[in-house]
This record gives C-alpha cells, structure tokens and sequence, in this order.
C-alpha cells in the first residue's frame, strides 16, 4: 500500500512538473507572439507613415503639375501678344517714341517668366500687352492723322512725289476726294498693300503705286468701301441680311461696294448683293 502511494505521489509530482513546464512553456509562447504582433504592429503603423508621406507627397506633385499646367495653358496668349506689340513697335518706329512701351512690356514677359503657379498673374500680364497695343496704335493713328492732314499729304512718301500723287488720283477718282492718304507698310504688318483706318483715313504700301490704273482704282474704291462700312459698323454687323449674304465678310461686302461704283476687282458680285452694297455708300443698312 505504501508503495503503490509513493507512486502515485511520484507521479502527480511529474505531472505538476510538467503541467508547470507546460506553463512555462506557453508563456514563453505568448510572450513571444505578443513581441512578434508588437514588432508587426510597429511594422504596419511604419508603412503606414510611410504611405500617407507619400500619398501626401504625390497629391503636393499633383497639385504642382497642374498649377504649372494651367500657367502653360495661358502663356501661350501671352506670347502672341507679346509678338503682335513687337510687330506694333516696329510699324511705330520713326513715328511715335515707344521707350515706355517696351520697359512696360519687358516688365510683364519677366513677371510671366518668374511665375509657375499661378495663371492669373499670367492673365493679367496678357491684358497688359494687349493694353500696350492699343496705345501704340493710337499714338500711331495720332500721329498719322497729324501727317495726312498736312497740304500736300504726308512728307518724303517713299513711293516719291508723283507715286503719292498716282495714288492720290485714284482715291480721288473713285470718290474719295475728302479721305485723307498716307504711305504705310504697316497694314497687316506690311502683308496687305492697303488698308483703311476706323478714324478716316487710307494708308497704302508704296508699291501699289507702281499698279495698273484699273487695278488702282478699284484698290482705292475697295479701301473707300471700308470707310463707308465704319460710318454704319454697329448696323452692320448686327444685320442679319449682312450675315446671310456676305457671311459676315467685310472684305467681300467691300468687293462689291467697288463694284457698285464701276471698279470691279476679282471677285464678283451678283445683282441682289450689287443693291445691297449700293445702300451702304449712302450710309444705309438694309
């Protein structure tokens, strides 16, 4: 008997031991998977720090690619504005001083150059060039105006004496005895070999002087159509007959006024576009 309860005591102690060393073990295994669920922890919240720098960074690139975006998007304008001033500044030389024009213009290209982010800035500077234009260009039709009101006409044409003279004829022949007449090469920017100006008067590139008479005469007749046209601009450019028969062209409906008055260029005219053009030379919109 006593032998059987030292074996059983012998063994509940082995079994205690290894209940125990069991414990043991699997707080050794918790504790080990709470270090590993930790150090995974610290791991996640490390990526995740990660991912918002940079998901931050790429929406900062983002919104910085597309503020330079929309400053490209609008300097293009500028850039033609810029070079419809130069255009205007060469035609002004000899003419008009245009010092304060160019400071103001390089200015605003320097504005424009240093800006990234904004495209207003750009817009702006855009509307300042184009501001400049126009003041060039009414300093030039001010000084052209003082010029062809002059007796005799403008000074030293370089189409000479008689060239001005020829071409003086013509105007005059055509109708246009009370419109002032300068020599220029600024119409178009020297591409077209006449134009006329919104304040009265027709400017021509010394060469036409050279041209046969017929085709003279109707160059003269066609720029005095223009003129007639700026007496009634807003009528006609509201008239939807002027839009449904001339599309709206004031160089055709120029066209036929000059065949209206005799002097007929290349382009023809019929008989309902004839009477239509004829009510403009007396300051009329049908």
């Amino acid at each position: 008997m006593r032998r059987v309860l030292s074996v059983t005591v012998v063994t509940a102690i082995l079994l205690a031991s290894g209940v125990a060393a069991r414990a043991i073990g699997l707080d050794q295994d918790r504790a080990d998977a709470i270090a590993e669920l930790q150090a995974l922890s610290e791991s996640t919240r490390s990526a995740q720090m990660r991912t918002d720098h940079l998901d931050g960074a790429v929406a900062a690139a983002e919104e910085d690619t597309a503020a330079r975006a929309a400053v490209l998007e609008v300097r293009g304008a500028f850039v033609d504005e810029i070079a419809a001033l130069g255009a205007a500044i060469t035609g002004a030389e000899g003419k008009v001083d245009t010092a304060t024009h160019r400071a103001a213009a390089i200015d605003a290209q320097e504005v424009v150059l240093a800006e990234r982010d904004d495209p207003a800035t750009v817009v702006a500077a855009t509307a300042t060039v184009h501001s400049l234009i126009s003041r060039v260009g009414e300093d030039v039709s001010t000084w052209e105006t003082a010029q062809y009101a002059a007796p005799g006409g403008p000074a030293n044409p370089s189409s000479g004496p008689e060239g001005f003279a020829r071409v003086r004829a013509a105007l005059d022949r055509v109708g246009g005895a009370g419109v002032g007449l300068y020599e220029s090469a600024s119409c178009a920017g020297g591409t077209a070999p006449a134009c006329a100006n919104s304040n009265g008067f027709i400017k021509y590139r010394a060469d036409i002087a050279q041209w046969s008479t017929a085709r003279l005469n109707w160059a003269m007749a066609h720029e005095l159509g223009h003129i007639y046209q700026f007496r009634v601009w807003g009528a006609l450019t509201s008239s939807q007959s002027y839009h449904s028969m001339f599309g709206g062209d004031a160089e055709f409906l120029a066209n036929c006024m000059a065949v209206v008055r005799g002097y007929p260029g290349s382009v023809g005219c019929d008989a309902s576009q004839q009477a239509w053009a004829s009510a403009i030379w007396v300051g009329t919109v049908r």
